[in-house]
């Protein structure tokens, strides 16, 4: 019988594998090393060189009047300027911060001096616990809830994959994308018909961003989420949709490690050569809040200095 050919090489030879394991140890020495990125010392948006512009722009007209909200990162940047804006619309405002209460009280004050209720809850939104705890005291404390803003985020440039570390990668998961589904749960039963939820993405999801990998995908999942929670609230008369905006003047860039040279020249790649102001995006949590935007769901809006993108 005649000898049978020799099969052709299956699989890795042991060079190979050899070469893959020494690829992955030095992989996971690089990861074991990479330090989590801690929070500013200072990030108050009063510190900022240069003061962020919150204020509405125009009078209001009762659009969100008798209605209570949550916003979540409401102390400062895009936040502060919602809850001025809904505040001027009628809205009672529950603030939600981490950990700068004198930029939650300032801006508690900015909604009192528009007439309404405010209060301020201290509370990390990653915390599965968290959600409970601020939609029981909103409830109970202002009597009701109509709008839940999801804006609260955090980011932590790096130029190198391997310099996130695990509990860094976690942490950004946690604030950005969790805390809204954490919010949710909790606020679900106490939305009714006409409700509404807005939340916070990027232009970052569309264009992506070397340098900012874990927050940009933290985004993609949260445009998903938008999405797939429209479809899933839209027979219950909740509407939900999402804003993307481009470089805003905030804390959180200044403040998030970004490189001197890089906020020096913070939103000049826009069309426009310029940051956005949180007052330029606030109109766009308003539309998307309130009755104006009755037959929208499932959308996001994208002010970001007339950057085109998909979506």
């Amino acid at each position: 019988m005649a000898k049978q050919p020799r099969a052709g090489k299956v699989g890795e030879t042991k060079r190979e594998k050899k070469g893959k394991a020494r690829d992955a140890a030095k992989l996971r020495k690089k990861v074991g090393k990479a330090q989590s990125i801690p929070r500013p010392v200072d990030d108050r948006e009063a510190g900022l060189e240069r003061a962020p512009l919150w204020q509405p722009r125009y009078p209001g007209s009762v659009r969100l009047d008798g209605k209570v909200a949550i916003v979540t990162g409401g102390d400062s940047g895009i936040g502060r300027a919602v809850c001025a804006l809904f505040a001027r619309e009628g809205a009672d405002v529950a603030i939600v911060y981490h950990r700068n209460r004198e930029d939650a009280d300032a801006t508690a004050a900015i909604v009192a001096g528009e007439g309404r209720r405010a209060i301020v809850i201290q509370a990390d939104i990653g915390k599965p616990a968290a959600g409970e705890k601020i939609v029981a005291r909103t409830v109970k404390d202002l009597g009701r809830l109509d709008i839940l803003v999801n804006n609260a985020g955090e980011q932590h440039p790096a130029e190198d994959i391997r310099d996130i570390a695990p509990e860094q990668l976690q942490r950004t998961f946690a604030t950005n994308i969790f805390g809204m589904f954490y919010l949710v749960q909790a606020a679900l039963p106490h939305l009714g018909k006409g409700a509404a939820i807005v939340n916070c993405t990027s232009v970052t999801m569309y264009q992506g961003s070397p340098g900012l990998l874990d927050y940009s995908a933290t985004k993609g999942a949260i445009t998903a989420f938008t999405r797939s929670l429209s479809e899933n609230l839209v027979e219950r008369g909740i509407r939900v949709n999402a804003v993307a905006p481009g470089p805003i003047w905030t804390p959180l860039n200044p403040r998030g490690g970004a490189p001197a040279d890089k906020v020096a020249g913070f939103g000049e790649d826009t069309p426009m050569k310029r940051p956005g102001e949180p007052n330029e995006v606030a109109p766009c949590f308003l539309f998307l809040a309130c009755d104006d935007s009755s037959y929208m769901s499932g959308q996001v809006l994208h002010p970001n200095g007339g950057t085109i993108v998909n979506g």
